[in-house]
């Protein structure tokens, strides 16, 4: 996806993206580098060919981890949303990502696609839905510097920290909850 330059930023912002997940992205003012870029990667050339063709194009290393091998669809969703810290506009939002790493850190949640919303973390046992099959409870930060941990849109709890809201959703999950499918 190429957005064309704005009053604020005078750059094109270039995405590339793979099933719908950004693997590597971009900002410069040569159209002449956007087109080469596009070309590049619409052809079928790699994130290392691309960037050679387009120095502009930036990626983490996760995306080059799953170009060479890929990821499956749960830990490719975990992958994408941790990186959103180092990509604008996320960058701007470092206490979302902070729940979002505690969650990471947690084997059980790990193996769970990850959903979120407005800031709003929760688990689902579904790839396809995950909002319709959510299990445990859902984690937010708040304006406070607190973490929320709700049931069914009801407060549960406020933590001081990410990975205390994590707890509690670990301990909130069944026994014996499989990977997603």
């Amino acid at each position: 996806m190429v957005y064309p330059p704005d009053e604020e930023r005078r750059t094109f912002q270039v995405n590339f993206q793979d099933n719908g997940t950004r693997m590597a992205c971009g900002w410069t003012a040569d159209l002449a580098e956007v087109v080469r870029a596009t070309a590049g990667w619409t052809g079928g050339a790699g994130l290392e060919e691309t960037r050679a063709h387009a120095p502009f194009i930036q990626f983490r290393p996760w995306a080059l981890a799953h170009e060479r091998k890929p990821f499956g669809v749960v830990e490719l969703t975990w992958r994408a949303k941790l990186d959103r810290v180092h990509m604008p506009p996320y960058d701007r939002h470092p206490r979302p990502h902070a729940l979002l790493a505690a969650a990471y850190a947690q084997p059980v949640l790990r193996r769970l696609m990850p959903g979120n919303s407005h800031f709003n973390l929760w688990f689902s046992t579904s790839v396809k839905d995950p909002w319709k099959t959510r299990v445990g409870y859902a984690i937010g930060p708040y304006d406070e510097g607190l973490y929320g941990v709700r049931n069914e849109g009801k407060v549960v709890a406020r933590t001081g920290t990410p990975e205390e809201a994590v707890a509690l959703v670990v301990a909130s999950l069944p026994e014996g909850l499989g990977p997603a499918s």
